[in-house]
């Protein structure tokens, strides 16, 4: 018997691949799942969700649209249970087993779930999250624990069949820096049109074999790194968490004697990992670094991609430099979005602090951050000769539909079009916009015109001192370029005289903090003194604090708003 599926984009890829070419491999255990079998146990567990939803619904309630969430690790079984949940035409939301059990409650709770799907692994803390609390939910959501999954079950032929109308897709939630968490309901036509795009602009192909090292309740993760390959037919091996030496052995594994491992040709994490990478290269054996510098070179690593946080230009060259030649391809995105821009795949078209053109079906528009008027193409300076700067602002397909049963946050997030297209999305993201010399010139149809620069999110990254607007990302890539400095978050503090005044946090270089004047350590003077050759007065830091760890959360992002009531409580 053929196993059935609904028609949807994501399946007929599916189906049209080789079934026998392998979609899913577990680095540790060497474990490999092919299309075909991830498409038979897609049916069973879809089979078996269908039921417990059936006997979760009232009697006549529909089945579409219905909530799942899933508490399960990174892997085959994660990939089968999001899909099952899909060919049910339910909303899948993710959960991280790193969130604690409140923050759990609380998406249950606010995405209304009837069920909760725990991998055995996790068991323990999904009970534990629906003992307590959720008395707000019309029911509790009912605790099923699905299978592991050692090996395939075989293949088997497919059927799809048409939906009359769909109403799954994936809920991810915000960080919640400014507010609580907010439901961000990502239809699947959304999730479609998000992986269509990165897969012509990025250009997947059954050849690639991308090692996975993300969270998968992130939209990198689950877009970029999970859904766009399986559209393509590529090999996704998962290797989670994240464990810097172990992905030096498996990039080193194919250019070692013994070893029968293949190359890995796709790599897309965040600036600190890249920054982790280099600072213990030089602690592996010699064996491994010459293994490693083959893996790197770009006809074997043929995509490296940085997002989710600003790269550093030292990490970007030293990358370079030990890669062969490599260059990190930086890009822009959000939940609410997938990605938006991105810079192309020739290395000219990787400029240093650019994250380049909108992709495909994306559109964007800069909205000068004074006069609130649209920027136009070729009026990116003003009377004055300044470069003007602009909230991002987004429309298209890739973009999503509401925030969940949150009317007044969407309806303040989206701003009506005087062109009679769609609305437009407010990402809070400033930025400006500028040709570059011999860049935009590739056969990418795309990567066109004047590239994109961000400055920072409106609300935290563009300081207002004495009545000039600081851009902090500025700040922070000229603090990264000093030796003395590991790590840097660039904030406004309340003053006076100033109204804010620029302050910076950062974690010191052990082997250079002793480089003070007369060998004392590195302050705030000494800081002031390397700046001066490379930002403007106004600019440079007036404050320097030295930290041990600056708190980010699981894609790298660091909260400023609370940075600055932690560091600088007395003057928040």
């Amino acid at each position: 018997m053929a196993s059935t599926f609904p028609d949807l984009p994501i399946f007929r890829a599916i189906a049209s691949h080789d079934p026998r070419s392998t979609a899913i491999i577990h680095s540790r255990s060497e474990r490999k799942f092919t299309y075909g079998e991830l498409l038979k146990d897609v049916e069973g567990a879809k089979i078996t969700l269908y039921n417990q939803l059936k006997s979760a619904s009232a009697e006549g309630e529909s089945r579409g649209g219905q909530r799942v969430a899933f508490l399960v690790e990174n892997g085959y079984d994660y990939v089968v249970t999001l899909l099952s949940i899909l060919a049910c035409d339910s909303i899948a939301v993710p959960l991280s087993s790193g969130f604690p059990a409140s923050e759990l409650r609380y998406i249950l709770e606010n995405s209304e779930a009837v069920t909760l799907l725990s991998s055995g692994k996790f068991q323990e803390k999904a009970e534990d999250v629906l003992k307590e609390g959720l008395e707000h939910l019309p029911r509790k959501p009912v605790l099923h624990v699905v299978d592991k999954r050692l090996s395939g079950s075989g293949e088997d032929e497919v059927q799809l069949v048409p939906l009359p109308m769909t109403k799954g897709g994936m809920m991810l939630y915000t960080s919640g820096t400014t507010s609580r968490p907010k439901g961000v309901l990502l239809p699947e036509k959304t999730l479609t049109a998000q992986a269509e795009s990165l897969h012509k602009a990025w250009q997947y192909t059954p050849r690639d074999h991308l090692l996975h090292v993300l969270p998968l309740h992130h939209i990198h993760g689950t877009v970029n790194a999970l859904l766009t390959p399986l559209f393509a037919g590529a090999k996704i091996e998962f290797m989670f968490p994240f464990n810097v030496d172990a992905v030096w052995e498996r990039l080193a594994a194919p250019f070692m004697p013994g070893k029968s491992k293949e190359p890995i040709t796709f790599l897309t994490v965040v600036p600190t990992i890249y920054s982790r990478f280099l600072s213990s290269f030089d602690k592996l054996s010699a064996p491994t670094q010459e293994a490693v510098k083959k893996a790197l070179l770009p006809e074997n690593l043929r995509l490296n991609i940085s997002g989710s946080a600003a790269l550093p230009a030292p990490t970007k060259n030293s990358w370079t430099d030990l890669s062969g030649g490599n260059v990190l391809l930086e890009r822009y995105g959000m939940t609410e979005v997938g990605m938006a821009l991105s810079c192309g795949l020739d290395f000219r078209d990787r400029v240093d602090g650019s994250v380049g053109w909108p992709l495909p079906s994306v559109q964007v528009r800069l909205v000068d951050s004074e006069t609130n008027e649209v920027i136009p193409l070729g009026h990116e300076i003003d009377e004055n000769g300044k470069e003007r700067e602009g909230e991002i602002q987004l429309r298209g397909p890739t973009v999503f539909e509401e925030y969940w049963r949150n009317e007044k946050a969407t309806s303040e997030e989206f701003v009506a079009a005087d062109d009679g297209g769609g609305k437009w999305f407010k990402t809070g993201d400033v930025a400006t916009r500028k040709t570059v010399d011999g860049a935009g010139q590739s056969g990418q149809d795309w990567a066109k015109g004047p590239m994109y620069f961000i400055r920072g999110r409106k609300s935290t990254d563009i300081i207002k001192s004495g009545g000039e607007k600081v851009s902090a990302l500025e700040i922070e890539r000229e603090l990264l370029s000093l030796p003395q400095i590991s790590e840097a978050a660039v904030v406004g503090v309340t003053s006076e005289q100033w109204g804010q005044k620029v302050a910076a946090v950062v974690v010191l270089n052990p082997a250079h903090a002793q480089t003070g004047r007369g060998g004392k350590m590195w302050g705030v003077m000494d800081m002031r003194r390397a700046m001066k050759d490379k930002l403007a007065n106004y600019k440079i830091p007036q404050e320097l604090k030295a930290v041990e760890e600056i708190p980010k959360n699981a894609m790298g992002k660091i909260n400023k708003k609370s940075l600055v009531k932690e560091i600088f409580s007395d003057q928040a």
